[in-house]
């Protein structure tokens, strides 16, 4: 029986393995699982529960809501997790006999994350709670309650995802009592105060605090180690930067953490850090490595991905993950300086947990034509074994592209990474369009993941190529920072040399039928190539920059991003309209498809309003499309139908001209 060609609508029929999470005593696990339900138009993640030796599959939770970050007790006998049963994220806890999951917080605004107490007996959490209020007071809901302005006062006020901030709200840190689901507020004051760690004995906490009444120039979270009985603080790590991911070692020595200075602002690379308690020192493990640690992967299948940044085994190892080359690979070290990979390249490891023996480890892994399951990796010896087959029927029907790694000289002779796809149904001799894809970021990567959006741009009859230009992530710190001030430079021919590339080494592609397109600075990208170049016959911009000097002051980030990424700000609008690609808008003769969601606070929808009248006031070939109630991440997270509406219009377009 032929296999069929991958549809818009496989999103629904493809299954998202994540998060998963083993038991103390290493014999069970936990993991979510979501799929999109169409008809509700939306997705669906429930708790799913694995016996390691059997591989025996049980669904923990059923429902129409979505589960996240479960954890087990210490003991082994419960799991909490947050989940949206009742709009917010609440804090439920359910016996790991099985039975109904019970509901232990009913807060406001829900709660943001939590880490147990090794008692078994409490949970700790952050959650946002009014100034003057606890976190149970409830707000009285007014009927015919009629509109209030809202002050501005900070440049910080609103938030992509979020929109405007709740003023007056501020999140700390409490502990709430299983049994008698007492809770009690354990930091205070007009700060946010982010909960990390709880050590083994339970007498010490980690969180992050940033204590500057005004955070808009502030790009600092510095660490804090609060001493239980004693209510004391010192300070763990105070240092320009941002630094999280904190965790005990199991017999409380240690404290490892990831982190990144701000010596290249955004573009700085993370590194894995170890705090030894008795001598107040730390030390950076990844020093010697120029890559960095954690995942930098832009796709659009796995939802509910979440990993750790580190864990400890008992023998004091340490695992977590690194994107390099185009991979996401587990790493190991110890911490005598030993650092290597402990799973292979040419592949995505976008979640995992490791047993504390180390003998073993879970891990949810994709590859470009495997959209992702879960594993057991036999770490001594590199063995593994599927533990989930959700993807299997979708995989036996469906007819997947394998893209081909290609490297081109890009420039100042850079070896630039990428991958590219022939259409599918490809026969040799025969001429096809080619799509070239641009990712956002731009201090992300392209990795060998599954991505549905290119192939289904490969099922639609295109080939497609996408790649790593300078300024993403997984190669060296020096080419994750070159597109700093010199955006539409370097990064520009990186592209455009790997299409060149793609093309000499390539004669199926028909060099009369090229589109290119993007999201976010992938569409400034986008929009910086139709106006320096006629080579393409379509272009697809989406969620854009096209303008820097209305950038620095509508996007939530655009006032120091600017600075950062431009290396100018109003006081230098000659260079942000010079890197601005509706400075060169009479240049555009490609047809250019503009893409924006209403409720992109990240790139805001008057970039798309500006191009979109210029261009149509010059009589250029445009059309708008705009997306009601999304944000900057419709492609990836946005409702269903309107991540369908998304891909039918990009394949459309690209139809219709090529």
């Amino acid at each position: 029986m032929a296999k069929k060609a991958v549809e818009v609508k496989d999103l629904t029929k493809l299954i998202s393995v994540a998060d998963p999470h083993i038991s103390p005593d290493g014999t069970e696990a936990v993991f979510v699982k979501t799929h999109i339900d169409e008809e509700e138009n939306t997705y669906i993640t429930n708790l799913w529960h694995v016996d390691i030796a059997s591989g025996e599959l049980t669904q923990w939770t059923h429902g129409k809501q979505r589960v996240s970050s479960p954890q087990w007790s210490e003991d082994g006998k419960s799991v909490a997790f947050l989940s949206d049963r009742n709009e917010k994220n609440q804090l439920y806890v359910l016996s790991a006999k099985g039975g109904e999951a019970r509901e232990l917080t009913d807060f406001e605004k829900g709660v943001n994350s939590f880490r147990w107490s090794p008692c078994n007996k409490k949970l700790w959490f952050n959650a946002l709670v009014k100034e003057g209020k606890t976190f149970t007071d409830k707000e009285e809901k007014e009927e015919n309650k009629q509109p209030e302005p809202y002050v501005v006062d900070k440049m910080k006020y609103k938030m992509d995802g979020m929109g405007l901030l709740p003023k007056e709200f501020h999140r700390h840190i409490g502990v709430i009592d299983i049994e008698s689901q007492e809770v009690e507020q354990i930091t205070e004051g007009t700060y946010h105060h982010g909960l990390e760690a709880v050590s083994h004995d339970g007498s010490k906490l980690v969180y992050g605090v940033t204590r500057e009444e005004n955070l808009d120039f502030v790009f600092r979270q510095p660490l804090f180690l609060y001493d239980v009985e004693s209510k004391k603080e010192t300070a763990l790590v105070d240092e320009e930067g941002y630094f999280g991911d904190a965790v005990f070692s199991h017999d409380d020595t240690y404290i490892a953490y990831i982190g990144s200075t701000r010596q290249f602002q955004n573009a700085t690379h993370t590194e894995l850090y170890v705090h030894t308690l008795a001598s107040n020192t730390s030390i950076c493990l990844t020093e010697g490595m120029d890559v960095p640690v954690g995942d930098y992967v832009v796709a659009d299948h796995q939802q509910s991905a979440n990993a750790p940044g580190v864990v400890w085994t008992k023998d004091d190892h340490l695992y977590f993950q690194v994107s390099t080359m185009g991979d996401v690979r587990l790493y190991f070290a110890s911490l005598d300086g030993a650092v290597y990979p402990a799973s292979p390249d040419m592949e995505h490891v976008y979640g995992y947990d490791v047993a504390r023996s180390g003998e073993f480890a879970l891990a949810t892994i994709s590859n470009p034509v495997e959209p992702g399951e879960l594993y057991l990796l036999t770490i001594a010896t590199g063995e593994r074994k599927a533990l989930t087959h959700f993807n299997k029927a979708y995989l036996d029907e469906t007819e997947l592209v394998a893209p081909e790694l290609i490297i081109a000289k890009g420039a100042k002779d850079w070896a630039v990474h990428g991958w590219l796809m022939k259409p599918h149904g490809f026969k040799e001799g025969k001429k096809y369009p080619l799509v070239v894809n641009i990712h956002g970021g731009p201090h992300a990567m392209y990795a060998n993941s599954f991505f549905h959006e290119m192939q289904l741009l490969a099922a639609r009859g295109f080939g497609v190529l996408y790649v790593n230009p300078r300024g993403s992530h997984g190669y060296s710190q020096e080419f994750v920072d070159a597109v700093r001030g010199d955006y539409g430079g370097g990064d520009y021919e990186d592209i455009m040399k790997s299409l060149d590339g793609a093309i000499e080494a390539n004669d199926w592609i028909d060099t009369d039928r090229l589109g290119v397109t993007g999201g976010s600075y992938g569409g400034f990208m986008t929009n910086w190539i139709v106006g320096h170049n006629n080579r393409f016959k379509a272009a697809v911009t989406q969620r854009s920059i096209s303008n820097w000097i209305s950038f620095f002051g509508v996007s939530d980030i655009g006032y120091y991003f600017s600075e950062w990424q431009m290396q100018a700000d109003m006081t230098d609008v000659d260079k942000l309209w010079q890197h601005s690609p509706l400075k060169y808008a009479k240049n555009v003769e490609t047809p250019l498809l503009i893409l924006h969601s209403e409720n992109d606070y990240r790139c805001p929808i008057e970039q798309a309003e500006q191009l979109y009248i210029t261009l149509k006031s010059m009589e250029k070939e445009t059309e708008f499309v705009r997306f009601p109630e999304a944000d900057h991440n419709l492609s990836r997270t946005g409702k269903p139908n309107l991540r369908f509406a998304r891909l039918e219009q990009i394949a459309g377009w690209m139809e219709k001209y090529l």
